[in-house]
């Protein structure tokens, strides 16, 4: 791993705070996820299933998590199977875990090898009456390739039939919200990271050129800050192509005059930061691109203040659109009358800025979480406003990552710049006027 040890404490807290939302006699089982084909005998590089990593820190294929509380076995409440090295294996993939090493990892005492795990779940299952299962329950999920979880869920299924079946997300989406010490402070590591990338990207950006180049700064300081990489396909948009949501292709030349929209993320121990920001490519805004600029930045300042205790997502959502309609009446891209006849349900604003402002963040940069739940202490948003206009050719977005606490929100990207001027300031070091 290219990321500092994370203490084990982390994980048998969270472990701990699962086990007291489980029913008597339960067996909660959680598996890595798959190492994935790409061609041949090729695969994509491994990245931890979140919620097996939450459970216990272990950061390699072929791991289970099993947790059974109270169980009437002695030292049996907590358990993991890991693959099981051997010579050939050192040799060709490199080192796998020790027991020893996934204990220390963990924080788990009793760790079995993978190929022990049939046997040894059969008994536990058969003192227990109930079994939760894990699946991805983010709303937004859609795939056709079953998981690891998934598909031994279909198995447990015809092997216990008579078995009670629960669900570990609802759990899991309650407690990941809440991050705890150790958690934010991982998020702050992704983020200064992400700062020292988009500060390197201020210095390369000029006319010429390519969106990949750009993209190729960025990733070169992840790795050499010990990043794992990208917590997301990143976006770096110029010119009209800012206007694109989810713009991935990032082959274009930047020309001057336009202006160079980028979202991207450090990820550091799993953990993602989420930064979006707008340059110009030639070091300049026009006046145009600025008024523009800084109607963005007054949103996502005054939206970054309603990030405090109490309030739930969907009423910050309506509040910040409220606020973007302000702007796009004095940027003249709305009128009076547009908002007059708009329908509720989808308001003029939306012509503009179309998408939500914030969103849960942690080891997934769209984080487990629930939207009707009210903000609390400890949670992580991203606040992300934009303006996009394809008729003037351009979009401008701007995002920070933002603690909730029960004093003031706590802006997690305080030290990456921001304001137009500084940003100008920046690229035009060494610039002969």
């Amino acid at each position: 791993m290219k990321y500092d040890p994370i203490p084990a404490g982390l994980f048998k807290l969270n472990r701990m705070r699962f086990a007291r939302q489980m029913k008597p006699k339960s067996v909660a089982i959680f598996h890595s996820n798959d190492l994935m084909p790409r061609n041949g005998d090729q695969y994509f590089p491994f990245r931890q299933n979140s919620d097996l990593f939450y459970m216990s820190g272990l950061d390699q294929p072929e791991a289970v998590v099993v947790m059974f509380p109270n169980c009437i076995k002695d030292d049996f409440e907590e358990i993991a199977f890991i693959k099981k090295t051997n010579d050939y294996i050192a040799t060709w993939e490199g080192h796998l875990y020790t027991k020893e090493e996934a204990t220390r990892v963990s924080g788990i005492k009793k760790i079995f090898w993978l190929e022990d795990m049939e046997n040894v779940l059969n008994e536990l299952i058969l003192l227990a009456t109930r079994i939760y299962v894990n699946s991805n329950e983010n709303d937004r999920y859609k795939s056709d390739v079953l998981s690891r979880d998934l598909r031994f869920t279909h198995e447990l299924m015809k092997k216990y039939p008579t078995h009670k079946y629960h669900r570990s997300q609802p759990i899991l989406k309650k407690l990941a919200m809440i991050k705890s010490e150790i958690e934010i402070a991982l998020i702050q590591r992704a983020c200064d990271i992400t700062n020292r990338a988009f500060r390197r990207v201020l210095e390369f950006t000029r006319p010429g050129v390519k969106e990949y180049e750009v993209e190729a700064e960025i990733i070169h300081e992840f790795i050499r800050s010990g990043a794992s990489g990208h917590g997301y396909t990143p976006i770096i948009a110029s010119g009209k192509d800012s206007c694109i949501l989810h713009y991935n292709d990032n082959n274009k030349v930047c020309q001057g005059g336009d202006v160079l929209l980028m979202d991207f993320g450090a990820e550091y121990a799993n953990y993602t930061a989420d930064l979006s920001r707008t340059i110009p490519v030639n070091g300049r805004f026009t006046k145009r691109q600025r008024a523009v600029y800084d109607a963005v930045l007054r949103v996502m300042n005054q939206a970054t203040d309603l990030l405090v205790p109490g309030g739930t997502i969907e009423e910050y959502h309506k509040e910040v659109g409220l606020m973007m309609q302000s702007e796009l009446l004095g940027l003249k891209l709305i009128t009076k009358s547009d908002v007059d006849k708009q329908d509720p349900k989808r308001p003029a604003y939306k012509k503009y800025f179309m998408h939500g402002t914030s969103h849960h963040l942690g080891l997934d940069v769209h984080d487990l979480g629930n939207r009707y739940a009210p903000f609390q202490d400890g949670m992580v948003f991203t606040c992300e406003p934009g303006i996009y206009i394809p008729e003037e050719g351009f979009g401008i977005r701007l995002e920070n990552d933002i603690l909730v606490t029960d004093q003031n929100p706590i802006n997690l990207m305080k030290d990456i710049p921001v304001e137009a001027e500084e940003i100008e300031e920046l690229m035009n070091v060494g610039v002969a006027g």
